[in-house]
């Protein structure tokens, strides 16, 4: 697991813009080494709402960055619980157990890219539970 803060990260002229006066900005979440080598299989826009959460899994060859866009999140990555807020992200690698819980008192909305290293991407359950 690799977790980005964006309150720890500056903004730095976007790499086309002409950093004397830049038009764009750009805060780096993940760079070159951090993220695995694989296809991008899916990218989706998740929608937690308050006091929600999502099963404890994990996926047999794919990687997971998640973006918090708005709310409070608590992510639990093989038992380590992390806080997420508004522009922070998280990357959970392949085989990592992993559940997202909304600890806010709205709607949390996140981004979630799959990069798998591998063919099938598979999800496995890791508990079940019980229907809301």
């Amino acid at each position: 697991m690799r977790v980005a803060y964006s309150a720890d990260r500056a903004f730095v002229p976007a790499s086309h813009e002409d950093p004397r006066s830049p038009g764009a900005w750009k805060k780096v979440l993940f760079g070159k080494g951090d993220l695995v080598a694989g296809t991008v299989p899916m990218v989706n826009w998740g929608r937690l709402p308050a006091g929600k959460s999502f099963a404890a899994h994990y996926h047999e060859d794919m990687q997971e960055v998640f973006v918090v866009f708005q709310g409070e999140a608590e992510m639990t990555v093989e038992g380590r619980p992390v806080r997420l807020g508004a522009g922070d992200a998280i990357a959970v690698d392949p085989r990592e157990v992993h559940q997202m819980r909304n600890c806010g008192g709205g709607d949390l909305l996140y981004m979630v890219f799959g990069i798998a290293t591998g063919q099938s991407g598979r999800t496995i359950v890791v508990e079940a539970r019980p229907p809301a």
